[in-house]
């Protein structure tokens, strides 16, 4: 049988794997939210923070409230009994539309759909791995670029360097991108006030250089818009045969 949601969650992808621990517990909200519904949706918060530490305390007594006879530890066993509770709740909730189905039936329409065949490399990417997360932060230091705790953040930080500084355009024309002057002394300026605590001055004054630029910014995009406006409306076309003014 096959399952589909919205949920992000493909129960149908070939590399599930039941020791992945992400995977096994996506799969058991997955079936919660689409299946068995045991718990009211307000009552599934805690079956939902698959991040939480405390998780396999909630997965243990949605176990319980549904009385399965495996225990928790079983996994393989849990997912398979989950997965033919499903299946009866599925199969009650549409048995006129089950009822005359034959495995042949269901072999016939998997042989007529079609195969997509994925191409892009990135979609089988682990984001989460340590090979990508060292990767990660290799590419980062070859670029002198502080790795962030969260690899993620550094990997942003990455494509914002290799986009504004490395594209074609930027390397054709550098000194459009990285602009020569004398550096800003930022620690030494004045905050405007006084926290007590050095760090966070020197932070206060990070912030508002970047809030200052992200002004900046905005106020380069206005004017470009002011300036496309004009360019529509500064130069009006005269059209004798209507007497009037305009386009």
């Amino acid at each position: 049988m096959s399952f589909s949601s919205n949920m992000a969650f493909d129960v149908t992808k070939d590399h599930f794997c039941i020791p992945d621990e992400r995977s096994f517990r996506e799969l058991i909200v997955w079936l919660e939210d689409q299946k068995i519904r045991h718990y009211k949706i307000q009552d599934r918060t805690d079956l939902k923070a698959i991040e939480a530490n405390e998780w396999h305390i909630a997965f243990k007594r949605y176990l319980g409230d549904l009385n399965c006879p495996i225990p928790p530890d079983d996994k393989a066993a849990v997912v398979d009994w989950l997965l033919g509770l499903s299946v009866r709740f599925e199969y009650g909730d549409n048995a006129e539309k089950y009822k005359n189905e034959t495995a042949e039936d269901v072999k016939n329409r998997q042989n007529n759909v079609p195969k997509v065949v994925n191409t892009n490399p990135l979609d089988s990417l682990d984001f989460q791995s340590p090979e990508f997360r060292d990767g990660v932060n290799q590419l980062a230091k070859q670029l002198n670029i502080n790795p962030h705790p969260d690899h993620l953040i550094t990997l942003k930080a990455i494509s914002k360097l290799v986009k504004n500084r490395l594209s074609a355009e930027a390397l054709q024309n550098p000194g459009e991108v990285v602009h020569q002057g004398k550096p800003y002394p930022i620690f030494e300026s004045d905050l405007g006030f006084e926290t007590g605590d050095f760090v966070l001055n020197n932070a206060g004054k990070a912030l508002r250089l970047l809030y200052i630029h992200d002004l900046r910014d905005l106020q380069t995009k206005i004017n470009e818009s002011l300036v496309a406006v004009q360019n529509i409306t500064a130069n009006p076309k005269t059209d004798t045969k209507l007497g009037k003014v305009g386009r």
